[in-house]
Formats: structure tokens, C-alpha cells, sequence
């Protein structure tokens, strides 16, 4: 396959993918954006805005704007943290709560995609993504 048609293949899948994410599901509570912030700090722990924009690789003014939205709906919070250059931002309970509940909505869907995989695929599928993910770190 030529390096074009390989890149193109890719891009295709890739894009596929990404679907799974924007994805709305039937009985979600929370919008895409709040998913995305609340799965960044119910997973890796309380942050500054500006770390939101760097994990989720999105301009400061959105995140600026989705956090504001969060906070009105009452999902997260902020809080001064002696030590840490600006004011974190941490779950609410009905962040947490919301999360939890949607994040299982999205895992059933992907674990029946796996059990049509299979478990060696998966695993296989898991380990090529995380040397893909690796390999664009490095470049």
C-alpha cells in the first residue's frame, strides 16, 4: 500500500473512531464537552483551565466557555490549592455522579464492540493504540 493510500486509510479509521466519541448516546445527561472535562478530572485529578486546554488540546476560549457551562450547571467546581499557580477545578458529587453514569453508557458500547473482537484482538488492538499514541508523542 502507498504511503498516501496508507495515510488516507488511517485518516478514515481514525475519523471513525473519533465518531465513537462525539457520539450521543440514549440517556446521557451530559453533553460531549462536559464529558470530556469531567472524564479529565474524575480520571487524572483536579486542574487549572490551562491544563484542561493542554490535555484536551482545545483553544483556552472553548474550554474557558464549556468550563463556565459546568460550573452553571452545578458539575464542577473551583477551589484555591496553596502551592498551585491558579484555581483548580474538581468534580461536584453531581459531576461525579453524571460522569459515572454516562461513562457507562459509552463502556457498554465499546465492551460489546470487544466481545465481538474477541479478547486476543483486543488486546492486540489496545497495545498497537498505545504504540501509535507513543510514536505521535515522539514526533
Amino acid at each position: 500500500m502507498a504511503e498516501d493510500d496508507l495515510l488516507r486509510a488511517l485518516g478514515t479509521e481514525l475519523l471513525r473512531a473519533g465518531r465513537l466519541r462525539a457520539a450521543s448516546y440514549p440517556g446521557s445527561v451530559l453533553d460531549n464537552s462536559a464529558f470530556r472535562i469531567l472524564w479529565r478530572l474524575v480520571e487524572r485529578g483536579p486542574s487549572t483551565q490551562r491544563e484542561l486546554a493542554e490535555d484536551l488540546q482545545l483553544e483556552r476560549s472553548t474550554v474557558t466557555r464549556q468550563v463556565a457551562a459546568a460550573l452553571e450547571r452545578g458539575l464542577v467546581e473551583r477551589y484555591d490549592a496553596p502551592g498551585r499557580g491558579g484555581r483548580l477545578l474538581r468534580p461536584t458529587a453531581a459531576g461525579d455522579d453524571a460522569y459515572l453514569h454516562d461513562g457507562r453508557l459509552r463502556a457498554a458500547r465499546m465492551s460489546d464492540a470487544l466481545d465481538e473482537l474477541g479478547v486476543e484482538r483486543a488486546q492486540g488492538l489496545i497495545a498497537d493504540l498505545r504504540a501509535f499514541n507513543d510514536a505521535l508523542d515522539r514526533t
